[in-house]
């Protein structure tokens, strides 16, 4: 304790000498427009341009599929106000990790931070460049395949680009989210606004009937939702740094109420706009639904469709990068990772290596390239983590009644939510069995062994290993220990 003590005291007194900020903490620098750009620019990745066909598959018919986006919407909207009073109460950011450990203690919380440091959110940071990567080339090789090796250097240098942004300043980082929400809000708009136009001169043949033909087994009906709610993940990406963001008991839930309302109208209006041109059987053959859209109805400027559906991807693992660094940077606060990712950039005032560490993950899932199958099978984590979070809310209302509550939801929406995040977790499992599901219940157990070895018990050899490393990396990287936790 006394030789991190005397680093901290002496990279404070470098940064006095060099006429750098003598508070090294995170600032707030994000207000209301960036949180409502965080939240959208994130929801509104590559999902919605390429395949609203996941919802249609199980529904079969376009009655049943608006009906269902418009479901996932309010869902959504009911879990964000739970995390809104969640992150009102407890204003750390790490999005789930705190209230997990304030609610249930540092086990849930580690395997939390364990399963989506490891898997989940480097996994979905990779997918969405890769995504980016293949629009980006698609113009450079018209009518053939871009090569493998191409897509995943562009999305490896697309993840350097982002990452050095995002550790170089957090206002830059959150100027670069506004920019490119705001490049795919034209692009949602230019199709919102053409299938209107089509839809007002009479094109209204595919909604005829809308309802023949439908799905309405439990398990049909699961996985719409499933793939529905996949396209809005991101609804709770704002309280993952709570502590940059100003006035958070004001801008938080604001941010929510306006930013997840805007995306569901945006995607019902989006897939009415598909259905005007397409029939269900020309969706599903699509490949991608927005650029089949555009080479019909935007022609000759369809190009324009690829190139901000590139901005948009770009836009989302911007979003992605920015939240997910703060996670990283909690969980080496609490002890949970090396203590050296809890560290701030002196002169920046980011989390430098929490960010870098999330890079370096996220680019080794570019190397194998399809690691699709993998996210598919740790998505019912994800709400295996949304459902017991929101149980933590419950919990807290009886056990915690100290804690000061700026925003309270009525009780019954947070025990809707909780039962339908039961049903997700268990609908795919039961509807369609596979070991993989077992596989990832495993890995996530896996956590354990780590915990207990190096969190809990913290064996002294592994601390000799550790504390020159640290002590490298904080000269190297001009970091020091934040100076202030947040109460």
């Amino acid at each position: 304790m006394g030789e991190t003590s005397l680093r901290k005291r002496g990279e404070n007194e470098k940064s006095i000498q060099s006429n750098e900020p003598k508070t090294t903490s995170l600032q707030k620098e994000v207000g209301l427009l960036s949180g409502i750009c965080i939240i959208v620019g994130t929801i509104i990745g590559s999902g919605i341009f390429i395949s609203p066909k996941s919802v249609l598959s199980n529904t079969e018919s376009v009655g049943p599929c608006l009906i269902l986006w418009a479901a996932c919407g309010v869902l959504a909207t009911l879990g964000a106000l739970c995390f809104a009073e969640l992150g009102t109460m407890i204003t750390k950011s790490g999005g789930e990790y705190p209230y997990l450990m304030e609610a249930f203690g540092p086990i849930p919380a580690y395997l939390f931070s364990w399963t989506s440091l490891m898997v989940m959110k480097p996994t979905s940071f990779a997918i969405i460049c890769l995504s980016f990567s293949e629009y980006a080339c698609a113009p450079f090789y018209a009518g053939c395949e871009p090569p493998p090796l191409v897509i995943k250097c562009l999305a490896a240098a697309a993840i350097l680009l982002i990452t050095t942004v995002n550790a170089l300043s957090v206002r830059l980082g959150s100027y670069v989210q506004n920019i490119f929400t705001a490049a795919k809000l034209v692009i949602v708009a230019i199709i919102i606004i053409s299938g209107l136009v089509l839809l007002a001169q009479g094109n209204t043949k595919n909604f005829e009937n809308s309802f023949e033909g439908a799905k309405v087994s439990v398990g049909a009906i699961s996985l719409a939702f499933y793939n529905g709610l996949w396209a809005y993940d991101g609804w709770n990406q704002l309280n993952y740094i709570t502590e940059e963001l100003r006035n958070p008991f004001r801008n938080l839930p604001l941010a929510i109420v306006i930013g997840i309302p805007l995306v569901t109208v945006c995607y019902i209006l989006m897939n009415i706009s598909y259905f005007t041109v397409m029939t269900t059987t020309e969706l599903l053959q699509s490949q991608a639904v927005a650029v089949t859209f555009g080479d019909r109805v935007l022609y000759p400027a369809s190009w324009v469709v690829p190139l901000f559906v590139a901005f948009s991807t770009i836009g989302a693992a911007n979003g992605t990068c920015f939240t997910a660094g703060r996670l990283i940077y909690v969980a080496g606060r609490e002890g949970h990772m090396l203590k050296v990712l809890s560290f701030i950039s002196v002169r920046r005032l980011t989390p430098a290596p929490a960010l870098i560490f999330y890079g370096i993950i996220a680019t080794i899932y570019i190397i194998p390239g399809d690691i699709n199958s993998l996210v598919n099978y740790f998505s019912f984590a994800a709400w295996l983590f949304y459902g017991l979070t929101i149980l933590g809310l419950i919990v807290m209302r009886f056990t915690r009644k100290d804690l000061e509550r700026p925003i309270k939801v009525p009780i019954f929406i947070p025990v809707l939510v909780t039962l339908v995040s039961i049903f997700l977790v268990l609908a795919p499992i039961i509807s369609q069995p596979a070991w993989e599901y077992l596989y990832c219940v495993l890995f996530i157990l896996s956590g354990l062994i780590f915990y207990f070895l190096f969190v809990y018990h913290k064996f002294g050899w592994a601390q000799k290993i550790s504390r020159p490393v640290t002590m490298y990396l904080q000269m190297l990287m001009e970091v020091v220990p934040p100076e202030k936790e947040p109460e």
